[in-house]
């Protein structure tokens, strides 16, 4: 029963998951900055096996399930999920270079730069050159956004990676200035589609998805990755040339996702309250965990290179709530993985007459 139930999840697992990574990474990086320093190691460990586990998952699905895959890089709506993947493995090394170990974010990141490459390009050719329908606004959400997370992310470990590799520091600040540039651009774009598909296509609560929150959590990313380029020495030519222009975009990019918040929560409350949509374990529940403590690590950070004192306190209170959250989530996930066994177990007293 055990078998049949983890090739279920293999054979139903999708990209997405790598939310709880992105998640339990993030939340690490801010309890790193802000303690208790023991929670960011525990974060770590669970967010390293949750990589490790995942990738494994992964690839036994490409090789006993190839349709599958396939199936996914086909719908609209999963189609970025892949984003996902390069994403947590950016933001995971990101934290291991902040505890001393920068080979490690390294390689992460030339695991994750060449898969945002072949994303970056396959996905758009595959709605443009591929798709099924005529249109695909009706597959338009908030994983869309995934695509931002990936980009920013990638700029992240590229100013990262600076002082570990001072040789190359003006090819990784262009980098870093040029990703950062790219991802502002694709949210720009990509939530003009979101807007649009909330203005011609009906809202049920089951399109109103939890990955929405990503809307804000893909403004939080931007803000921290400018943050970063903020921190890079300006003798550098990429850095010199855009900080002015960064910092700005950057504290619009703050206000602009803190805007989304009670927006974000009233959609929620008009689906699990208004609309009485049962609010249950998914794993895209992941997607609500992960913006919220990227938007507490991004305040922190931005608060610091811009100089806003107001901001570290609201940082810390934010990211308590990214714990609460966190916790919440993986707790009613295990119950959902123990849940199946107990009602096995029922069923087979109920056949056999044991009590």
């Amino acid at each position: 029963m055990k078998g049949g139930r983890a090739a279920t999840a293999i054979r139903d697992l999708h990209p997405s998951y790598f939310a709880f990574v992105m998640a339990t990474g993030i939340i690490s990086t801010g309890t790193f900055l802000l303690g208790p320093s023991w929670l960011s190691r525990v974060l770590l460990v669970i967010a390293s096996i949750g990589l490790v586990v995942l990738i494994a998952a992964l690839v036994i699905q490409l090789a006993r399930y190839p349709s599958r895959t396939v199936a996914d890089f086909q719908a609209p709506e999963r189609v970025f999920g892949f984003f996902a993947i390069s994403a947590s493995c950016d933001l995971l090394g990101a934290r291991f270079a902040s505890a001393g170990h920068p080979m490690v974010t390294t390689t992460l990141a030339c695991l994750a730069a060449p898969l945002w490459v072949a994303l970056t390009y396959g996905v758009p050719a595959s709605l443009l050159l591929a798709r099924r329908h005529d249109s695909v606004l009706g597959g338009v959400d908030g994983s869309w956004l995934l695509w931002v997370v990936g980009t920013q992310s990638l700029s992240i470990d590229a100013s990262t990676l600076i002082s570990a590799w001072p040789s190359q520091s003006g090819l990784l600040a262009t980098a870093a200035a040029a990703l950062w540039s790219v991802g502002l651009v694709l949210y720009l774009l990509l939530v003009s589609l979101i807007l649009l598909r909330w203005l011609t296509v009906a809202m049920t609560p089951a399109t109103l998805s939890p990955d929405y929150w990503i809307l804000m959590g893909a403004t939080g990313i931007t803000v921290l990755a400018g943050s970063d380029i903020l921190a890079l020495p300006r003798t550098l030519p990429a850095v010199s040339a855009i900080a002015g222009f960064v910092k700005g975009t950057c504290f619009v990019f703050w206000s602009f996702g803190t805007w989304w918040i009670p927006l974000l929560i009233v959609l929620g409350l008009w689906r699990h309250v208004w609309r009485q949509w049962p609010l249950r374990y998914e794993p895209a529940l992941w997607t609500v965990v992960f913006p919220i403590g990227m938007y507490g690590v991004a305040t922190l950070s931005f608060g610091k290179a811009a100089r806003l004192s107001f901001m570290e306190p609201l940082s810390r209170g934010v990211l308590w709530v990214a714990i609460a959250a966190w916790l919440l989530v993986a707790a009613a996930g295990l119950a959902r993985l123990v849940r199946p066994g107990q009602t096995a177990v029922r069923r087979a007293t109920n056949l056999t007459g044991v009590t």
